[in-house]
């Protein structure tokens, strides 16, 4: 699996250990829903919320900031050693601050619930009805879990 990271901001610092939960957390996702990540290409661009509000209004027309936004690739699986590209994950670190303070736990938890949230889009899931919005939470639940990040968690 690739991960390539794209940081365009100066809020808050991207360690290297951050990067290495980031990666975890995207297979941690992937393996939840069964996809191998072997051959998957992912972005990760973090960006101020200036910027994301200027990205949701041009691609969704919805002129406010926001925490994350997910852009899909519409792809099929393709010939073994082929990177298949699942999409872009453009991540407000601004605005994980503000919600991090507001939850009570760490950014890096922030930034990687919004990463496996944006995962799980990428991988077709949403949360518009209450049944879909059902599904996608216990598939987040699930890969948190897994990676023994929890709400209110501090050490992250």
């Amino acid at each position: 699996m690739e991960v390539l990271f794209d940081n365009r901001q100066d809020f808050f610092e991207i360690s290297d250990q951050l990067k290495n939960d980031i990666i975890r957390c995207i297979k941690t996702s992937l393996n939840v829903d069964k996809i191998d990540c072997t051959n998957i290409e992912v972005s990760v661009s973090f960006v101020t919320n200036d910027e994301i509000k200027f990205i949701n209004s041009k691609f969704r027309n919805i002129d406010k900031e926001t925490d994350v936004l997910s852009f899909p690739m519409e792809f099929e699986f393709k010939e073994e050693g082929m990177p298949n590209i699942l999409g872009d994950v453009i991540i407000s670190t601004q605005k994980a601050l503000e919600q991090a303070e507001e939850f009570g736990h760490s950014v890096n938890r922030e930034i990687l619930y919004l990463v496996c949230h944006s995962i799980f889009h990428l991988l077709g899931y949403d949360h518009i009805d209450e049944n879909d919005k059902k599904i996608m939470r216990s598939k987040e639940k699930e890969a948190m879990r897994l990676m023994e990040v929890f709400k209110n968690e501090k050490k992250f």
